[in-house]
């Protein structure tokens, strides 16, 4: 699947993970690079979200249309499909996310740390 970004200051952290570390620490950066290989190794979207991996999970309120993808317990990797709509068989031929940030969540409360 082919990775891109909401916003050049996302691209600028998520193509440079020297400077990710310095943004979040080591182990959410390991996580996060383990979970950005494993949506380029997915040929769709959908089969990405049959694996699991990272518990994907769609989001809602002011985020509709987004995935949360599980960094650590409260932290996640937020995406967007690149589809008309986030219907199974649109899905199928999602072959593009876009990042959207990583985010830090306790209830309603959102502090993003990467964005």
């Amino acid at each position: 699947m082919l990775i891109e970004y909401e916003n050049d200051s996302v691209k600028d952290i998520f193509t440079d993970f020297d400077l990710m570390k310095k943004k979040i620490g080591n182990e959410k950066t390991k996580t996060v690079k383990k979970r950005l290989n494993q949506l380029k190794a997915s040929s769709n979207f959908s089969i990405y979200l049959m694996t699991g991996l990272g518990k994907p999970h769609p989001l809602f309120e002011n985020l509709k249309g987004y995935y949360g993808i599980s960094i650590t317990g409260n932290v996640r990797l937020v995406v967007k499909p690149d589809s008309i709509n986030l219907d199974p068989e649109e899905l199928k031929k999602c072959e593009t996310v876009i990042i959207k940030g990583v985010m830090d969540y306790h209830g309603r409360k959102i502090d993003w740390l990467i964005s």
